[in-house]
């Protein structure tokens, strides 16, 4: 979806808030995943049980990479990540998502102070997003901005499943199209945070959007089948991310153009741990797609599931 111009109309406001109020609604509960809360959790106890911890993760896991799309597509992708949350260790929850209906040059924090779920309201930790507003590097999105965007709002149901009779606080980060220095400059803005062990992240993203809906077509025949080439392309960037190589992730960017549409809170997440005094080991536990393409007519989108172990 094409983005409107920052600015005027975009919903998206610079400065200070005095006070965030009001409560951010489940926009998207009763079509992306169910709006009922029984039936909402048994699917997700169901994603979970089936996935299972991670029999590699090594270490406390403090971070995770997991897919955005409806539940029926991604939702049992990113149960591989949710799985190892351990809620007994968490008190704060950073959730960042890419913006795809509003042109963002920096990041945005929401104006409300509750995001509303089926399974439960979650409180937004508003001294921290005052601080992060204060650094005059954050705007502010506006009710109906938040409310359009489904990057935050899919994670919002699994971390109220995990943290479930736990005390705990989010700041949800909306992530816009950054250059590569802001994507540096902000990284290491919130890598402090991340020093804090008792602070958990969740980095928003599916993988490649094949077909010629999305506009990208990339293939490379010496692999074999479409749906092939789209797996070897997502691992050369899953790779780099294992590696944490936020520079090496930018330049595959720049030449495969993959359609990650998360690419943006991946890379400011690589450069937090670049700049984290902490030992890190991120490993990816999980890779789906939508459909095994196998012509130019179909489309396809990739889901892929990683742990950060600090």
């Amino acid at each position: 979806t094409r983005a409107p111009p920052y600015g005027r109309g975009s919903g998206v406001m610079q400065g200070v808030r005095r006070k965030r109020v009001g409560v951010r609604c489940a926009c998207h509960a009763g079509s992306w995943y169910t709006n009922d809360e029984a039936q909402l959790d048994a699917l997700l106890s169901g994603f979970l049980e089936r996935a299972g911890p991670s029999k590699s993760s090594k270490g406390k896991v403090q971070a995770v990479i997991a897919p955005h799309a409806g539940y029926s597509y991604s939702g049992p992708c990113a149960a591989h990540a949710y799985v190892n949350m351990d809620p007994t260790k968490i008190s704060r929850v950073f959730l960042l998502g890419p913006s795809h209906h509003v042109y963002l040059s920096n990041c945005a924090l929401p104006v409300v102070d509750t995001y509303a779920t089926p399974l439960g309201d979650l409180s937004i930790d508003t001294e921290i997003c005052d601080e992060l507003l204060a650094t005059g590097k954050f705007s502010e999105m506006n009710k109906q901005v938040d409310e359009d965007e489904h990057s935050l709002e899919m994670h919002l149901p699994y971390i109220m499943k995990m943290m479930k009779g736990s005390r705990f606080t989010l700041v949800p980060i909306m992530v816009g199209a950054l250059s590569a220095s802001a994507e540096k400059s902000f990284g290491q803005l919130l890598a402090p945070y991340f020093e804090d062990p008792r602070n958990f992240f969740v980095i928003s993203s599916d993988f490649c959007h094949w077909g010629s809906r999305f506009r990208y077509t990339y293939y490379e025949k010496d692999h074999g089948p479409i749906y092939k080439s789209i797996e070897v392309l997502d691992r050369r960037g899953m790779g780099l991310i294992e590696k944490r190589d936020a520079q090496g992730f930018h330049r595959y960017l720049q030449q495969f153009e993959n359609t990650i549409c998360g690419r943006h809170p991946i890379s400011v997440f690589l450069h937090l741990v670049q700049a984290t005094t902490r030992e890190t080991e991120i490993e990816f536990v999980r890779y789906e797609q939508s459909t095994q393409v196998t012509t130019r007519g179909e489309s396809s989108v990739s889901y892929a599931s990683a742990l950060v172990m600090a």
